[in-house]
């Protein structure tokens, strides 16, 4: 009987390591694309949220970075030629520039002459304008850090409820099918999750790039009206 038993156990496990080497080449053999495409179709909207936000963060870090771009003699050609009565000359080195801060003074310096409430005034307009600028569209990387892993826990929630209705229809349970069927789909929660902290980053980190630049075109702003308010302007 011992024998008998011994044989037993030795040709169950011969049949787990049978198992095991035939189930790891497949498990070996799947890239991330087909991993990521066993999360059913709700990972189709969740791959298209991180395009469209991988697009948005590129295109708004690259505009907001070359608006932030300093030219540290700006504002000392812009100083020198006002206080030459130049202001034509100060109005074309804006242009020049081109940037947000040179925009924003140029407003300013084409209203010289009036009071400086007004001159103030034509300058935050114009700077709260660049800001609509540069924040275009930063507010969708918010919308999909919070629609992401929503759409994630959806994809299990049906993923759970298919589970289930095999089981019924099967009319009995297989701890196989019911662990595979749910590690499949939780690969559409852990993809929602990912995208939305990724999301979630990427929109903060921009929002700190628009409030530095903010707080160096009020400086500037303020640096300006200083002058303006100088004898013999």
């Amino acid at each position: 009987m011992s024998f008998l038993q011994d044989n037993l156990v030795t040709d169950s496990l011969n049949q787990v390591q049978q198992q095991a080497v035939q189930l790891a080449p497949a498990v070996e053999d799947q890239n991330l694309i087909q991993l990521l495409m066993k999360g059913g179709w709700i990972m189709i909207p969740i791959v298209i949220l991180f395009f469209i936000g991988l697009v948005i963060f590129i295109e708004r870090y690259i505009t907001i970075r070359n608006a932030s771009k300093s030219d540290g003699n700006l504002m000392a050609q812009i100083k020198s030629n006002v206080l030459s009565g130049k202001l034509d000359s100060a109005i074309a080195v804006c242009r020049s520039s081109n940037s947000a801060l040179a925009r924003m003074l140029q407003k300013g310096l084409t209203r010289v002459g009036r009071p400086i409430r007004d001159i103030e005034g034509a300058i935050e307009n114009a700077g709260k304008l660049e800001v609509s600028r540069l924040e275009k569209n930063i507010n969708i990387l918010g919308i999909i850090a919070g629609i992401a892993p929503m759409l994630g826990f959806v994809g299990t929630i049906f993923g759970v409820i298919q589970i289930f209705r095999e089981v019924e229809i099967a009319g009995g349970i297989d701890i196989g099918t019911v662990s595979g069927g749910l590690y499949v789909k939780m690969i559409a929660s852990a993809s929602g999750l990912t995208i939305g902290i990724l999301a979630y980053i990427g929109y903060h980190i921009l929002n700190m790039m628009v409030e530095r630049l903010i707080l160096k075109m009020e400086t500037e702003a303020v640096e300006f009206i200083d002058l303006l308010d100088e004898p013999g302007v």
